[in-house]
């Protein structure tokens, strides 16, 4: 992300604001709010472009063998982006090895993939399919909005309710399933006369 020279004038402003807070007039406020607009269309953005490459490289690898050139290219600008190879693709390059690129391909594919499973099993799973999401820039300390919203009194926390004790004692196992009675004998079995 490439900033002009007035933006990058704002963001020094913004950012001399934050370390030392003051009020701020109204124009560099709204130049602010411009600007974080701004840097949310571009996330944006950048997001339907990733959305559009995944999606294109899911048809091309649904096309294999016949689009292989262009597979293998949309699936290394994909991973230059940060994509982090799917189990799909794996077998498709599976599929391709016999090609130098593919085979030099699914080695890298590889060593990501148990990275990636290393980190998710670590706890530390990393989001691949979209950038986290910002949250707005809605106001600058001293800027209007300061003024404008009122603090509002914190309300304490609700008392934990009590346990209930039970009234009565848990049944022991011998009165939920009461003891087996024996079956009666079977009766003798009647012999055959050979005639």
């Amino acid at each position: 992300m490439a900033f002009s020279a007035d933006e990058l004038r704002v963001l020094r402003r913004a950012l001399a604001n934050a370390l030392h807070p003051a009020p701020l007039p109204d124009d560099d406020v709204q130049d602010c709010l411009r600007l974080a607009g701004s840097v949310d269309e571009v996330a944006g953005e950048a997001g339907r472009l990733r959305a559009f490459l995944l999606a294109d490289l899911a048809r091309y690898r649904d096309a294999l063998p016949g689009s292989a050139t262009g597979y293998l290219e949309l699936l290394q600008d994909a991973l230059a982006a940060g994509y982090d190879p799917r189990p799909e693709d794996l077998a498709a390059l599976r599929l391709q090895r016999c090609r130098p690129v593919a085979a030099a391909l699914l080695e890298r594919c590889q060593v990501l993939a148990e990275r990636s499973v290393r980190a998710r099993l670590a706890g530390r799973a990393v989001a691949a399919t979209a950038p986290a999401p910002r949250s707005r820039l809605l106001a600058l300390p001293g800027g209007r909005a300061a003024a404008a919203e009122p603090e509002r009194p914190k309300t304490p926390p609700a008392p934990p309710r009590p346990v209930p004790t039970p009234e009565r004692p848990a049944p022991k196992p011998s009165e939920v399933f009461p003891p087996r009675r024996p079956a009666p004998p079977a009766p003798p079995a009647q012999q055959r006369a050979a005639g």
